[in-house]
């Protein structure tokens, strides 16, 4: 690949486009179609396109396989430790309503962390799976 310049060239300039889609996916997701799971995918596929342009070695400079790795169980605390919070104060299991100052900023400070784990677990667990799968071929 290192002789497909017009191609390692376009992907350097897609990949801040990409990552800023992803970033709108996730933000948007609570007024709109979108959310963590498919804004994880659009930024788990953003290393995916490093990866296959620029070498796994590159991608794994980027994001290491340990980082990958550790964003699967991190993304699954905060969505847990957001409806562990609402224990504290005497409300059911994701009771978002508790976290703000009245019940419509509770909610969304809620749904914006919960969807922020699942973003961090999504695009974890996909990049994981891409390095695995790489791994057995080597």
């Amino acid at each position: 690949m290192k002789l497909d310049l017009i191609l390692r060239v376009t992907t350097k300039a897609l990949l801040p486009f990409i990552l800023l889609f992803a970033l709108y996916v996730h933000f948007h997701g609570d007024y709109g179609p979108g959310g963590g799971f498919q804004a994880g995918v659009i930024a788990a596929g953003m290393v995916i396109l490093y990866g296959i342009v620029f070498g796994v070695d590159a991608a794994q400079r980027v994001v290491p396989q340990w980082l990958a790795a550790a964003m699967v169980p991190l993304g699954v605390l905060i969505y847990g430790g957001t409806g562990v919070i609402s224990f504290f104060y005497g409300a059911n299991y994701l009771d978002y309503a508790i976290l703000g100052h009245d019940s419509k900023h509770g909610h969304h400070l809620g749904i914006l962390l919960v969807e922020t784990g699942v973003i961090v677990t999504v695009a974890g667990t996909m990049t994981a799976i891409f390095y695995a799968i790489l791994e057995r071929g080597r």
